[in-house]
């Protein structure tokens, strides 16, 4: 489903990225770990078109990303749920939710909205609140589902238990294999808890310095804690 190859970016002129390829293919989970700074976030942004790629190709379903838009990533159906329950605190959260199915009709708009409050039932009672006052889990449950309302194909999400207590991460981590299950959407996961984020993905990748370190399955590194400090040191 996306496939990136030999991947070089980042920021002016400060190169994050270098020679990064990867891949996901459909339904799965594909985590993504590493420490601070070695370039995961840059990775996410710039298959949503945040960032320009410098070198390589990144591809959706077989055609290029190169030179696209994020409005145009999300109508090629991938999505992205940026670090630290980013919602728009002034606004209620039906219009938190809103803004996520900006592409679709007005009249789609309503039963995506239903479906989105069947999955976060929580949210049902809390529409008409400013998303400002809702509590760290709240919020990341409207991130993740303004992040679905588009029914995208795959789902990229960049920390999705910053901030949150032990109990909230893992409810968090429950949803996406639900959303996982019952969308069908592939999901490609930034984490920094690693221990969670192997429970629930089907492959993995470490990324170290802005290249690939490690490349494989999730047991390969679970029972293996010399090579899990080896990768984040």
């Amino acid at each position: 489903m996306l496939e990136i190859k030999g991947l070089q970016t980042g920021y002016g002129k400060k190169q994050v990225l270098f020679d990064v390829s990867l891949e996901v293919k459909e339904g799965e989970i594909v985590g993504i770990i590493g420490p601070n700074g070695s370039g995961k976030s840059t990775l996410l942004k710039a298959v949503c078109g945040l960032l320009s790629t410098w070198q390589g190709e990144i591809c959706f379903q077989g055609a290029s990303l190169k030179g696209l838009s994020p409005a145009q990533a999300i109508a090629r159906g991938i999505t992205f749920a940026p670090q630290g329950n980013r919602v728009f605190d002034e606004l209620t959260v039906q219009e938190n939710l809103e803004i996520g199915g900006f592409l679709l009709t007005r009249g789609a708009l309503p039963s995506r909205l239903g479906e989105m409050l069947g999955l976060f039932p929580a949210l049902k009672d809390r529409l008409r609140l400013s998303a400002g006052r809702l509590s760290g889990g709240e919020q990341q449950m409207v991130a993740l589902a303004r992040a679905l309302v588009t029914m995208p194909k795959l789902l990229m999400l960049d920390e999705p238990s910053l901030g949150l207590s032990p109990g909230l991460a893992g409810d968090v981590f429950g949803k996406i294999v639900r959303i996982n299950k019952e969308t069908g959407a592939a999901v490609l996961i930034v984490e920094q808890k690693v221990r969670d984020v192997l429970e629930i993905c089907h492959r993995v990748y470490s990324l170290k310095l802005g290249k690939v370190a490690f490349a494989g399955l999730p047991a390969e590194l679970k029972g293996d804690k010399r090579k899990l400090k080896e990768l984040f040191l």
